[in-house]
């Protein structure tokens, strides 16, 4: 029995039929990354037109690229995250929603792209001893921290102290810092508040589960308090704790790489404590004479760790 052929399409239907689909998988393309562009414009509070008179191009463009009638090229893609002050991470899916290739690389701290950027991390952690400070990635777990914070995680529940440490949750949760922390509901408000603006500029889902994480967690009545609470004088919001040394009194900053073009280094803080008064700054030296120069969970170390 002889098998019947499949009709054959004529050369011109076959080649109109190629164009319908490209068209399509292009207009697929245009409009998924057209609702990427209408998400992050409006998530930074702009209309259209704000979006088009700093990015120097027409409104009438630009709202031909949000409906998909108009297909951007990379640049113009780049050129509009870049007004918008979209992450590199985002910036990355961005392009795959209009067709084109991720450029900004996501390397580990141990490559060796990165060495010298994890010793100038380092050179910052130890230069600022004998007060605390530590390197944190995007969702707030510990990196990197030097010989100081080790006097603030006396006391806390050895789960929390696990690898990866989130210092937020380490911060506010009952069995860590918290009892610990004198101003506990100002502090708590001051770390809220903070996460909500990083939640806003970023919208990381993974922010907005530790967001809801922490804010679950219970406060004690003597620590519960209202914004009218909250101290009208001061210049910063200090963290007031109890150290062995008595209570220590710091302020706060965080430090964060200028020109970067890789996602973890984009992603990468330090956050760095200052005495806030003379008295705060004699213990934390005492502390340091008694204790010693003993490195802790530096850089170099995070690959013996994790092997």
């Amino acid at each position: 029995m002889e098998r019947a052929e499949a009709p054959q399409l004529p050369r011109r239907s076959l080649d109109a039929e190629r164009r319908r689909c490209n068209a399509s998988a292009m207009t697929a393309a245009t409009s998924s990354f057209g609702q990427h562009l209408r998400e992050w414009r409006q998530r930074r509070r702009m209309s259209q037109l704000d979006l088009a008179l700093v990015a120097d191009v027409s409104a009438r463009h630009l709202s031909f690229i949000e409906t998909g009638r108009a297909r951007p090229s990379r640049e113009m893609v780049l050129h509009l995250c870049e007004r918008l002050s979209v992450p590199l991470r985002e910036r990355n899916a961005i392009l795959l929603s209009a067709g084109y290739a991720p450029v900004f690389p996501r390397r580990s701290l141990d490559d060796p792209a990165l060495t010298q950027a994890r010793k100038a991390v380092e050179l910052v952690l130890k230069g600022h001893e004998p007060f605390p400070a530590l390197a944190v990635d995007r969702h707030w777990n510990l990196v990197s921290a030097n010989h100081a914070v080790s006097h603030m995680m006396t006391g806390a529940a050895d789960e929390l102290l696990a690898p990866p440490v989130n210092v937020l949750r380490l911060s506010l949760h009952p069995r860590g810092l918290a009892p610990r922390i004198e101003n506990y509901a100002e502090w708590r408000h001051h770390i809220l508040a903070r996460l909500r603006q990083q939640i806003e500029a970023s919208a990381d889902p993974q922010l907005m589960n530790l967001l809801r994480e922490l804010s679950s967690f219970p406060v004690a009545s003597t620590h519960r308090s209202t914004t009218a609470d909250l101290p009208q004088d001061g210049v910063v919001t200090p963290l007031r704790f109890r150290s062995d040394a008595g209570v220590l009194s710091l302020i706060s900053t965080t430090t964060v790489f200028g020109t970067p073009i890789d996602i973890t280094l984009e992603e990468l803080a330090i956050e760095a404590f200052f005495p806030a008064d003379d008295d705060t700054a004699e213990k934390l030296r005492a502390l340091a004479h008694l204790s010693g120069k003993r490195p802790v969970d530096r850089l170099s170390d995070r690959k013996q760790q994790s092997a």
